[in-house]
């Protein structure tokens, strides 16, 4: 029987990340799940009792996130496993995104992850134990034509977590970074899914690969179950993965991106080694 542990999920109303949480208070774990509208996630979730501990976070709010955690500690008595889950789609080319587009696509998959990890580090430093896992996505190693600020806002979770895992390592916490392809969830609905409402006809066929991607709803190959139960699993390793890819789909452009970064940077071999002092 694994371990009873307690859990912080983000962006837990929907998705992977309400999957998860129902596979988690099911199993017989403590977890503080998060989202802008606590009524609608506790009527999600259908759970009740003191294992449950909803909270209404704006996470790209500093001082919302951290009474947050401030919260869970209390109320838990300390935070064993992070899962920063929360995010959306943001489809449109450069030209096309203003700047509040933009912005409030950082604000949640990027600063929302930060402001979670600053907050609960000093929790887990205290207890010398913890694991962060970090949702970015398939799109943050082999992004889209049509999707470049989602592409770019989970790139950064990558670099992110990358450094994190070298930070923290000596001090008993854990980094995971998960990058799921395409699951079978309600990504592609327009409350995760934001498409840029200026239209320029120039990047009609950045615009088609968006509308095929979302006509893909409810026909994805990534089963959310699965998923969850595999973070559920990576959480008692004594020596978790650094970078796990979810979805064949994933392995599959991955693979495409390392063949593509290896023989581009061998081609140019001559010019970048020519920078070099003599």
């Amino acid at each position: 029987m694994e371990n009873r542990k307690t859990w912080f999920v983000t962006g837990a109303s929907k998705g992977l990340g309400l999957t998860l949480v129902k596979q988690l208070l099911q199993a017989g774990h403590k977890v503080a799940a998060t989202s802008r509208n606590t009524a609608s996630l506790i009527e999600a979730v259908g759970f009740t009792g003191d294992a449950f501990l909803p909270l209404g976070v704006e996470l790209g709010s500093d001082e919302s996130v951290a009474a947050a955690i401030r919260q869970t500690d209390q109320h838990f008595g300390g935070i064993d496993v992070v899962v920063n889950n929360a995010g959306y789609g943001m489809g449109g080319s450069m030209e096309e995104l203003t700047d509040k587009e933009v912005r409030d696509s950082f604000d949640i998959n990027v600063f929302g992850t930060i402001n979670v990890i600053r907050h609960v580090l000093p929790v887990m430093r205290g207890q010398g134990s913890g694991h962060i896992i970090n949702i970015s996505s398939i799109a943050g190693i082999a992004p889209s034509t049509g999707w470049s600020v989602y592409g770019a806002a989970k790139h950064a979770v990558i670099g992110l977590t990358e450094v994190l895992a070298d930070d923290v390592g000596h001090l008993g916490i854990k980094v995971t970074l998960v990058a799921p392809g395409a699951f079978r969830t309600n990504f592609n609905n327009p409350d995760s899914l934001v498409l840029s409402q200026r239209k320029i006809d120039a990047y009609s066929e950045a615009r088609s690969s968006q509308e095929k991607f979302a006509a893909k709803s409810g026909t994805q190959a990534g089963d959310p179950a699965k998923a969850a139960k595999l973070m559920m699993e990576i959480s008692e390793m004594p020596e978790p993965p650094l970078y796990l890819l979810l979805g064949s789909d994933a392995y599959v452009r991955a693979f495409a991106k390392l063949d593509l970064l290896s023989s581009s940077y061998k081609r140019w071999e001559v010019l970048t080694k020519s920078t070099d002092y003599d």
